[in-house]
């Protein structure tokens, strides 16, 4: 009786590690879609400047660098977009500066060293950061500290031309929203870090990006997700227009 239950338990084993096995062959598994610029390209891997993702691929770059380097492999598929229209390219096709989708898939909680080491699945080139068309809205003040709920209170001071247009007439307390999309960035040299709202300190100059219509009220900048939020981020807001 206890042969036959090491023996079924055996082949269970078996089983799984053949279904594991047939599921990552296939690209299945949990996807870790990181966006930003092209920093370089080669034949076996890319470089790029993190400035986005869905929630999996934000939260493996918690603690991380912005610059990052994920795999090309045999099996990676290059698509070229121009005027709406893919087309199969190669790593030669890619451009620094362009904006590029990383698709990479991965176990659920994958560390971003074992994503790296993974060939992506899918990279896309688009040429340019996709904006939907909505000018920028750019709010600089600072947190009274550690932020949570999706929502984060800024004392604003300064900021671009439409984000202070906005305030007319306003509090210079104000409330803004983040979502899983939204990137946090902590600058302390060249290279930011990934960081996640519950990091941001008090007394910190921080920075909100939030692309919205033109004609957008105080209250619909509020409840638009933030693109972007930089702690200690460089550079004049009244000049950052794009």
């Amino acid at each position: 009786m206890k042969l036959r239950l090491i023996s079924i338990l055996a082949l269970a084993v078996l089983v799984g590690a053949s279904v594991a096995a047939t599921a990552s062959a296939n690209g299945k598994g949990k996807l870790f879609q990181f966006r930003g610029e092209l920093v370089a390209a080669s034949t076996g891997s890319v470089q790029l400047q993190v400035e986005g993702g869905n929630h999996a691929a934000l939260r493996a770059m918690l603690g991380q660098s912005q610059n990052q380097t994920f795999t090309v492999g045999t099996k990676t598929e290059i698509l070229i977009w121009r005027k709406g229209v893919p087309t199969v390219g190669t790593t030669a096709d890619l451009k620094q500066g362009d904006w590029v989708n990383v698709n990479v898939r991965g176990k659920a909680g994958a560390s971003l060293a074992d994503l790296e080491a993974s060939p992506a699945g899918i990279i896309g080139d688009r040429v340019s950061k996709p904006t939907g068309g909505q000018p920028l809205f750019l709010y600089v003040g600072t947190v009274a500290g550690a932020q949570s709920g999706g929502h984060l209170a800024l004392h604003v001071k300064a900021g671009n031309r439409l984000a202070l247009r906005s305030l007319l007439g306003q509090s210079a307390d104000q409330t803004f929203t983040y979502d899983d999309g939204t990137i946090f960035l902590l600058w302390q040299g060249k290279v930011p870090t990934v960081i996640d709202a519950s990091q941001l300190k008090a007394g910190d100059r921080i920075t909100v990006r939030i692309r919205a219509p033109r004609a957008s009220t105080l209250a619909q900048v509020e409840a638009t997700a933030a693109n972007h939020v930089g702690d200690h981020e460089p550079g004049n807001p009244a000049t950052q227009n794009d």
